[in-house]
């Protein structure tokens, strides 16, 4: 850094404290073009020019490795960094520039039209003269592109308008770069007119929206600053301006109607990318209509189209993402001479330059996604989805004043065989991906149930780089609307109608796995409300497994249990809800683990691919594989289960050490659904009804908490109880997390059903329906 600021004050204006306090966006950039030239010499900086056009910058990195500047491809050129000089037969740049007065500075630099102005109207008397100023002295190429009508009127009258038009340009005391500060007003010499400066993080510095383009040329009375374009009087606002242009008469009725138009006379730095009529007009009537017709959407098309912060069209050399005051962002970016929005080339007039801002005139408008229906929020990647919505009758059932939520699948989600579909079965799929809530990204929570219109409720399941509902997983591009959100899937979403247990049961691929499921007992398991991961081999992986094979298996149920359990996680894991590429370790029943990942959207499974994978029960999702799974760290003690697991898994080496035994595995890790009976009673006339509710009602007994009374001296209700198909065990105290609890208070009878879980009931969204609870009571 010391090497780059020698050349701005030779050996006596800057201390070091001074040189260090320098370090900002020009210069730091300046440093990074003396380094990228080192191998041309001493104090060459490398720039790059614009092919076919005379611009030149010192270059970002982005730039820089690009080769491109706004899209088109840039040249290096090595020139001698400000301030420094060539000298004949010597390589690079050793020798300092000469410093002479302001007047004479500007020859050194190349504004020589400045000069010569500055001659003619008796402006260089003051330039020579005592004093500490800085001069933003347009090149030569500025005064050239100046409005002719606007030349000819200061060439014409030299002493006045000339002269202030020389002074307009100048401030009053020494204003380095480093000085130049983004969003300060500095005074200049003429009718104390405002000079807006930028400066910002790509080095670029603007004066009224005009480049500086070669800075800090130290003169003995000041400094010199070049730049590419020639100033002219700034004294209006925004709205002032909005209010007398024409063209916006438009922008500036949508203005008045939403109340933003008072916020752009007011002080700020703003860009507003201005639409003029001829854009408005452009938009569909009716889309127009409404949006005028509701203030909340009116203000923020006009807000989207505001900058909180000053984007001069030289300062932007690449694309950059800019939020608006609606509060989204715009990508504003470049296309040679040209700058676009969101990609757009569309802007038709530039840095029109306000006391409080800029202007660049546009001929689109820009509707923000909080002004657009639900419906309307479809991007191209979505059109299959809104065109049948539109088909089948239901976008218009979505009202303006309504809250939706839709779950939109990729086109590529639907195939040829679903578009061919009856269209009462396709209305039904889009209808199983429309809430009547408005549910955002951000309200999603694992375990939520959201119902669709069709009456279906689908869960959501949220992982550590994915949301996924049912079977099918989010991507990026969740948007919210004037009445709605809407969430991009990557699939049509399968809600789901069968527990694992019916799934099993229906498909003929799954019988051998699901008889070793009966003989094991596990049958409730996979038949109960829950929440699993199951991992099902086909018959093809029992394909050497005989009949007698098939009956050691089944004599040794803790080997057996262990086998099928290491199939069974507790969770639904969706496969596209794993982290690409990434190992997923899961905890089976068994106690073992399961290796995870996703490799080219195929599910693997202990490095076993899955050939089909997230098929939605009603407790869980099923992922098909073709071979037994099997833990490779837990051996095997018997010969004979060893030959026929051998038979099966040929993928690992299963160890054995004769003589160990599988671990017994109670059928504890899951809470079967069952009834319980709350029971108060007094007097003995309600026995009889206790006696019957027993003989119709129980069907099992888990426990059996006990309390003060007299209802355990009953045989008969004793009878009831143990012939409900499992003892009762008396104890003093409820025991927490139990499935069942028969319960009893020395009071009046009191009856009460309803579903005892494990879990926690899960919660709704609005519009969810409830658990439903019966209750009886008997006074």
């Amino acid at each position: 850094m010391k090497i780059f600021f020698l050349f701005t004050f030779s050996t006596f204006f800057w201390s070091p404290f001074e040189q260090a306090a320098a370090s900002v966006h020009y210069d730091k950039i300046l440093t990074h073009s003396r380094i990228r030239a080192r191998d041309q010499g001493q104090n060459v900086c490398a720039l790059q020019q614009v092919m076919g056009t005379k611009k030149k910058y010192f270059s970002t990195c982005r730039n820089w490795y690009q080769g491109a500047i706004c899209g088109k491809k840039a040249t290096v050129l090595y020139e001698c960094c400000p301030g420094y000089m060539k000298m004949d037969g010597m390589r690079g740049c050793p020798a300092v520039a000469p410093i002479d007065h302001v007047y004479g500075t500007l020859g050194i630099v190349g504004a020589t039209s400045t000069q010569q102005y500055s001659d003619i109207s008796k402006l260089r008397e003051e330039l020579e003269g005592r004093g500490s100023f800085t001069f933003f002295a347009p090149s030569s190429e500025a005064w050239e592109q100046l409005d002719s009508e606007i030349h000819r009127n200061l060439i014409d009258n030299v002493n006045i308008e000339l002269y202030n038009a020389l002074h307009h340009h100048m401030v009053n005391k020494r204003m380095l770069t480093k000085d130049l500060k983004n969003g300060m007003t500095l005074v200049s010499m003429y009718n104390d007119q405002k000079l807006l400066i930028n400066h910002y993080p790509n080095g670029v510095v603007t004066v009224n929206c005009a480049r500086v383009i070669y800075g800090n040329q130290i003169a003995t009375n000041g400094v010199v600053h070049v730049i590419d374009r020639v100033l002219t009087a700034v004294g209006n606002t925004i709205q002032d301006f909005i209010e007398v242009e024409d063209d916006l008469s438009s922008l500036r009725a949508a203005a008045i109607t939403s109340d933003v138009l008072d916020i752009l006379g007011k002080p700020g730095h703003y860009t507003l990318f201005a639409p003029t009529n001829e854009a408005f007009e452009r938009l569909p009537r009716g889309l127009l209509e409404r949006i005028m017709g509701d203030k909340v959407a009116s203000e923020a098309l006009v807000k989207f189209h505001i900058l909180n912060t000053l984007q001069c069209s030289e300062a932007i050399t690449g694309g950059a993402a800019y939020e608006t005051l609606e509060g989204n962002t715009v990508e504003v970016g470049c296309d040679g001479e040209s700058l676009t929005v969101n990609g757009v080339k569309m802007v038709k007039r530039k840095d029109i330059v306000t006391s409080n801002g800029v202007i660049h005139l546009i001929d689109e408008v820009l509707i923000p996604d909080s002004a657009k229906q639900v419906i309307e929020l479809g991007g191209a990647q979505q059109t299959t989805f809104t065109d049948l919505m539109i088909q089948l009758g239901l976008a218009s059932s979505l009202r303006p004043e309504g809250q939706y939520t839709l779950l939109v699948p990729l086109n590529g989600a639907f195939s040829d065989d679903t578009l061919r579909m009856d269209q009462r079965r396709l209305k039904t799929i889009l209808q199983n991906h429309i809430i009547n809530v408005k549910v955002g990204l951000n309200e999603l929570y694992n375990g939520q149930e959201l119902e669709t219109i069709g009456g279906k409720l689908l869960r959501v399941f949220l992982y550590r780089t994915a949301v996924c509902i049912e079977n099918s997983c989010m991507v990026r591009g969740s948007k919210e609307g004037r009445n709605g959100f809407i969430h991009i899937l990557r699939q049509i979403i399968n809600p789901a109608e069968k527990t694992l247990h019916e799934m099993l049961r229906n498909d003929k691929r799954f019988s051998v796995f699901l008889s070793l499921v009966k003989a094991a007992d596990l049958d409730d398991v996979l038949s109960q409300p829950g929440k699993w991961t199951l991992f099902v081999p086909t018959n093809d992986a029992f394909k050497s497994l005989t009949d007698d094979d098939k009956d050691i298996l089944i004599r040794d149920k803790n080997a057996l249990r262990n086998i099928l359990l290491y199939h069974l996680t507790q969770g639904v894991f969706i496969g596209s809800g794993f982290e690409p590429g990434v190992t997923n370790i899961l905890k089976t029943i068994q106690g073992g683990k399961l290796y995870l990942k996703t490799v080219n959207d195929t599910l693997l499974v202990n490095e076993l691919k899955s050939r089909e994978s997230d098929l939605m029960a009603t407790n869980g999702v099923i992922h098909v594989i073709d071979k037994l799974l099997y833990p490779a760290d837990l051996p095997v003690g018997n010969d004979q289960l060893l030959t026929i697991l051998k038979k099966l898994i040929k993928y690992i080496q299963i160890k054995f050490v004769r003589g160990s035994a599988f671990k017994e595995i109670p059928l504890t890790f899951y809470s079967p659904e069952i009834k319980y009976t709350r029971i108060t009673a007094g007097g003995s006339d309600n026995e009889e009804k206790l006696k019957k509710l027993l003989e119709d009602e129980v069907t099992k007994v888990t426990k059996f908490i006990e309390g003060d009374g007299h209802l355990l001296e009953d045989e008969e209700i004793k009878r009831l109880l143990q012939g409900a198909g499992t003892e009762y065990t008396k104890v003093t105290k409820v025991i927490e997390g139990e499935p069942q609890i028969i319960e009893r208070e020395i009071k009046k009878v009191h009856l009460e059903e309803a579903p005892v879980r494990k879990e926690q009931p899960t919660r709704r969204t609005q519009g969810g329906t409830a658990r439903r609870r019966t209750r009886l009571a008997y006074p």
